[in-house]
């Protein structure tokens, strides 16, 4: 038996192996129902390992049999782990064809949400091209579990294109949506530690046009940002973090906008109290 928790090891990796030989003859002699049950018996696991090792090692089949007609037939499983199992099967086999993964993640959100979000998370590293293309159809959804997705893992681009990502959430910072707005501050969170002066400028510009339940969800943020910045680790924070930050809130403390002067005074008291 393969182990229902934790990585998997050499033992574990020969007989997923001699499995999946197995399920590539069946394949291979059209006996789909017989493959189709071999691969929900080893997919029915809560070992997330299992479900990543067997999706990945099906979609190295290069037959002449309809693996991809069975795999879809997992998408739509009652068992979760099978399910995941059919994701991954095509993650895995798309990977020089990053719109058909997009697509099929479009069916996986809900029904896959923690193998989804990992591969939304890694294809804002490889593909993010085709995430700028399709993620702001998704923002517009009016699905929240859609909207809140279509930031996961954009804090990859955060140093390169950190714009690019304030503006995009600058469109939902008023997201009624508690999902999404946790997704907003964790982004927002990223973007401010390595890119302060761009965040910084547009938060404020943020402050000065909000309401009150905005100004709620930019502290969120903010609070994250200056806890960070009194840690003792130097890990999370560079010298244009510090530097910036401590200017930053000595501006907003005196600034004309009420908003952002109160935001400015809150942060400082962060700030001065940890010293």
């Amino acid at each position: 038996m393969i182990k229902e928790m934790g990585r998997l090891n050499i033992d574990d990796f020969k007989l997923l192996d001699s499995t999946v030989e197995k399920i590539f003859r069946n394949v291979d002699k059209s006996k789909n129902t017989l493959a189709e049950k071999q691969i929900i018996e080893i997919g029915n696991t809560a070992n997330y390992f299992v479900r990543e090792e067997l999706g990945k090692r099906l979609a190295q089949y290069s037959g002449s049999g309809d693996l991809d007609e069975i795999c879809s037939k997992l998408l739509d499983n009652f068992i979760y782990g099978v399910r995941a199992t059919g994701l991954f099967y095509f993650y895995y086999k798309h990977q020089s064809k990053p719109e058909i993964i997009v697509k099929t993640i479009e069916k996986t959100y809900e029904s896959v949400p923690w193998e989804s979000e990992t591969i939304c998370f890694e294809m804002w590293k490889k593909a993010p091209e085709v995430m700028k293309e399709h993620m702001p159809r998704w923002a517009e959804s009016d699905n929240e579990k859609k909207r809140a997705i279509s930031m996961h893992g954009m804090e990859n681009i955060a140093s390169r294109h950190p714009q690019y990502v304030l503006t995009f959430v600058s469109r939902l910072l008023d997201d009624d949506s508690e999902e999404v707005q946790k997704k907003i501050s964790h982004i927002l969170t990223q973007v401010g530690r390595q890119r302060p002066l761009q965040c910084y400028s547009n938060v404020r510009r943020w402050l000065i046009e909000g309401d009150e339940k905005r100004n709620r969800t930019i502290w969120q943020t903010m609070k994250k940002l200056a806890n960070i910045f009194t840690q003792r680790s130097q890990r999370d924070k560079s010298a244009d973090f510090i530097a910036i930050t401590q200017r930053t809130v000595a501006e907003w403390r005196n600034d004309s906008n009420q908003n952002v002067a109160s935001m400015g005074s809150k942060l400082a008291g962060i700030i001065n109290s940890k010293k």
